[in-house]
C-alpha cells in the first residue's frame, strides 16, 4: 500500500501561518458582528435612544443662553449702528410673547427641568440595555473560545502554556467584551451628541460654531496618535500577564516540588520580575491614557478662552448678544465633555480590540483532529458469535515535530480478541502509538486502521466509542463518584453499579460518606492516587469497548488492591483485544503477544517465552528487572 502524505500537518502549518498574519482593526471589529446580530432587537432600541438623549444636551446651553438673554433684556436686541436689521429667532420670538419676564423665566425652568429628567431616564435606560448586550456577547464568546479550545488537539496544548489560555479565556474575554458595553455604542452615542451639539451651534451662530468646529481638528489628531500608542503598550501588558499566570499556575501545580527542593525564594525571584515586566508595561498604558486627558483639559479651556474673545468682538460690534456668548462658553464645555468620553472609550476600544486580537489568533488555531466531511463509516459491535476490534498499523510514521519522527515505519496487525504488550526503553515510542491510536495526533504518514476501517474514516464520538483507555494517573473532575463513571453520559445508575462490581470497585465506593454520591473535590483530591484509579477502571467497564487500552494502569495500586484488579481484568480482557504498557514485564508473561520497540522501530515479537529464547533486547530487559528486583 503507498503511504498516506503528511497532508494534516501541512494543513495546520499553512493555517497557523494565516493565523500569525495581523489583521487590520476592520478585520477584527467585523468577527463581533455575528454576535452583535444575535443581539439586534437590544442595539436598535439602544441606538434609538441616543436621539432623544442627545438633543436635550443639546438644547440645554440654548435654554440657559436664552435665560441669561431675558434677565439682560436682550432678547431680541435693538437695532444698532453695527448691527441695523438684528435678527430675533423663533426661541426669542416665543420668549417675547410671554408678556413678562416671570413667565418667560418659568417657561425655561421648565423645559430645563424637563431635559435633565428626559436625558436621565433615557440614559439610565440605554446604559443598562448596552451594558446587557456587552454581558450577551461575552458570554457567547467565551461559550464559543471554549469550545473551540477543548476541540484543539493535544499537540497545541504541548505547546501552549494553560495559565495563556486562561487568561485569553477571561481576562481577554471581559475587555472584550467592553468593547461593547463602554466602547462602541458608547462612542456612536458621542459621536451623535458631537454631531447635535456642531448642528445648533451653526444654527444659532455660524461663526462661533465654525471656530468651536475647526479646534475639534487638531484633539482629533492627538487622540488617534495617543490612541496607536496606547493600543501597542496595552498588546505588551497582556503578553506579560500571560506570562504571569502561567507561571502562577505552573507554580501552584508543581507546589509539592517547590516545597521539596526549597525553591520558594528563587521561585519568588522569578515571580517578582515578571511581575515588574508586567508593570512597566502596565505603566506605559497609564501615560498614553493620561496624556489624552491631560491635553484634552488644555484644549478645552484653549476653546473657552478663544469663544470668549471672539464672541466678546462680536457682543461689542453688536451681532450677538451676552445671552448667544454664554450659549457658546457652554457649547464649549459641552463639546469636550464627548470629547473627554470619547478618549476614554477609545482607551476601552483599543484594549478590546487587544483582546479580540488575541483571542482571534487562538480561534485561528486549526482544529487538526476533525471529522471528515461526507459519508462516514460506523463500526459494529461484537456480538458472541464474532468477535471484533482488529488493528492494523500500515507504514505509520509519526514525529511530534516535523522530520523529526519518533515513530519510523510500524507495521504490524493486532487479530480480534488478542492482547498485545508494548514494550521498550524509555523514549521508544509506546504512548505515541497508544495516542495515534485514540487519534489524539495525526499519523504523518501512513494508516491506522480498526476493523479494516480507516480510523480517519470514522467519527471521533464512534473512535472512543470502541477504544477504552485506562491510563497511569486516572483524572477525576470536581463532583460526585457516578458522575465520573458516566463522564456526562447518559447510563442508568444500575449500569454504573454494575460496572462497579465488575471491575471490583463497588466495595471501595461503597465504604465512601455517601457512596456513589460522594462529591469529589477538583482533580479528586479527597481520594488516595489508588482509589482514582479504580475509578478508571469502572469508566472503562460500564462503556463495553471493543478495545481496550492500559497504560502503566495497575502501577498506583498497593499489592491487595492490585490483586483485586488483576481478578476484575481478567473478566474485563475477555472477548476484547488489548494493547497493554508495562514496565514490569513480569506483568505480561500471559500475554499472546509482545512487541519490543527501540527508537520508534519494531525490532521484536513474539511471546514472552520465544523472546526469552531469542536473547535480544526483551531478554536483555527481562534480565536486568530480574537482577533489580534480586
Amino acid at each position: 500500500m503507498p503511504s498516506a502524505s503528511p497532508a494534516p500537518q501541512r494543513n495546520a502549518r499553512s493555517h497557523r501561518r494565516g493565523a500569525n498574519r495581523r489583521e487590520t482593526d476592520w478585520q477584527l471589529v467585523k468577527r463581533l458582528v455575528p454576535y452583535a446580530k444575535q443581539n439586534g432587537r437590544l442595539l436598535t432600541t439602544s441606538l434609538l435612544l441616543l436621539v432623544p438623549v442627545a438633543i436635550a444636551g443639546a438644547v440645554q446651553p440654548v435654554i440657559l443662553g436664552l435665560a441669561t438673554s431675558l434677565l439682560l433684556g436682550q432678547v431680541c436686541p435693538e437695532p444698532s449702528p453695527g448691527n441695523p436689521t438684528p435678527s430675533c429667532g423663533f426661541f426669542e420670538n416665543f420668549l417675547a410673547q410671554q408678556g413678562s419676564m416671570t413667565a418667560g423665566l418659568n417657561l425655561l425652568a421648565i423645559a430645563l427641568l424637563g431635559t435633565i429628567l428626559l436625558r436621565l431616564a433615557f440614559r439610565g435606560w440605554q446604559g443598562y440595555l448596552v451594558q446587557e448586550v456587552g454581558q450577551r456577547i461575552t458570554a457567547a464568546i467565551r461559550a464559543d473560545l471554549f469550545e473551540h479550545v477543548t476541540s484543539l488537539s493535544v499537540r497545541f496544548f504541548d505547546r501552549t502554556p494553560v495559565g495563556r489560555l486562561i487568561t485569553r479565556l477571561t481576562s481577554d474575554v471581559e475587555s472584550l467584551g467592553d468593547v461593547f458595553s463602554t466602547g462602541a455604542i458608547g462612542i456612536v452615542s458621542d459621536l451623535f451628541a458631537l454631531l447635535t451639539l456642531v448642528v445648533i451651534m451653526f444654527l444659532r451662530q455660524w461663526q462661533l460654531g465654525l471656530l468651536l468646529t475647526v479646534l475639534l481638528l487638531p484633539v482629533t489628531a492627538l487622540i488617534v496618535f495617543f490612541q496607536q500608542r496606547y493600543r501597542k503598550a496595552n498588546y505588551k501588558s497582556r503578553e506579560e500577564l500571560s506570562k504571569l499566570n502561567s507561571m502562577l499556575q505552573e507554580n501552584v501545580m508543581g507546589i509539592n516540588v517547590v516545597q521539596l527542593f526549597r525553591r520558594e525564594r528563587y521561585n519568588s525571584e522569578v515571580f517578582r520580575a515578571t511581575n515588574q515586566r508586567y508593570i512597566k508595561e502596565v505603566d506605559k498604558t497609564i501615560f498614553h491614557d493620561s496624556a489624552i486627558s491631560a491635553t484634552l483639559e488644555w484644549i478645552s479651556f484653549t476653546a473657552i478662552a478663544v469663544i470668549l474673545y471672539f464672541g466678546a468682538l462680536l457682543v461689542l460690534r453688536g451681532p450677538i448678544g451676552v445671552g448667544q456668548l454664554v450659549e457658546f462658553i457652554l457649547f464649549a464645555q459641552k463639546l469636550f465633555d464627548p470629547l473627554r468620553q470619547l478618549a476614554e472609550k477609545f482607551t476601552a476600544i483599543q484594549s478590546g480590540l487587544t483582546a479580540v486580537e488575541r483571542i482571534s489568533d487562538l480561534l485561528n488555531e486549526p482544529i487538526e483532529i476533525e471529522d471528515r466531511a461526507g459519508d462516514l463509516a460506523v463500526l459494529a459491535k461484537s456480538t458472541r458469535t464474532e468477535q471484533r476490534g482488529s488493528i492494523r498499523f500500515d507504514n505509520v510514521w509519526f514525529g511530534y515535530k516535523p522530520d523529526e519522527f519518533v515513530l519510523t515505519g510500524l507495521d504490524f496487525e493486532i487479530k480480534p480478541g488478542e492482547k498485545i504488550a508494548l514494550v521498550g526503553p524509555t523514549g521508544a515510542g509506546k504512548s505515541s502509538i497508544i495516542r495515534l491510536l485514540c487519534r489524539l495526533y495525526e499519523p504523518s504518514k501512513g494508516r491506522i486502521l480498526i476493523d479494516g476501517v480507516d480510523i480517519r474514516d470514522l467519527p471521533q464520538q464512534e473512535l472512543r466509542r470502541h477504544i477504552g483507555v485506562i491510563l497511569q494517573d486516572g483524572f477525576l473532575f470536581a463532583g460526585d463518584v457516578k458522575s465520573n463513571i458516566a463522564l456526562g453520559e447518559s447510563y442508568p445508575f444500575e449500569q454504573i453499579q454494575a460496572a462497579a462490581e465488575q471491575t471490583n470497585v463497588a466495595p471501595f465506593i461503597e465504604q465512601l460518606p455517601q457512596g456513589y454520591d460522594t462529591e469529589l473535590r477538583q482533580r479528586g483530591a479527597n481520594l488516595s492516587g489508588g482509589q482514582k484509579q479504580l475509578l478508571a477502571f469502572a469508566r472503562v467497564a460500564v462503556r463495553d469497548p471493543e478495545i481496550l487500552v492500559l497504560d502503566e494502569a495497575t502501577s498506583n495500586l498497593d499489592v491487595g488492591t492490585e490483586a483485586d484488579i488483576q481478578v476484575a481484568l481478567e473478566t474485563l480482557l475477555e472477548q476484547r483485544t488489548a494493547i497493554i504498557i508495562a514496565h514490569r514485564l513480569s506483568t505480561i508473561r500471559n500475554v499472546d503477544r509482545i512487541l519490543v520497540l527501540k527508537q520508534g522501530k519494531l525490532v521484536e515479537s513474539g511471546s514472552h517465552q520465544a523472546l526469552l529464547e531469542e536473547d535480544g533486547l526483551y531478554a536483555g530487559l527481562y534480565k536486568l528487572q530480574l537482577l533489580g528486583a534480586a
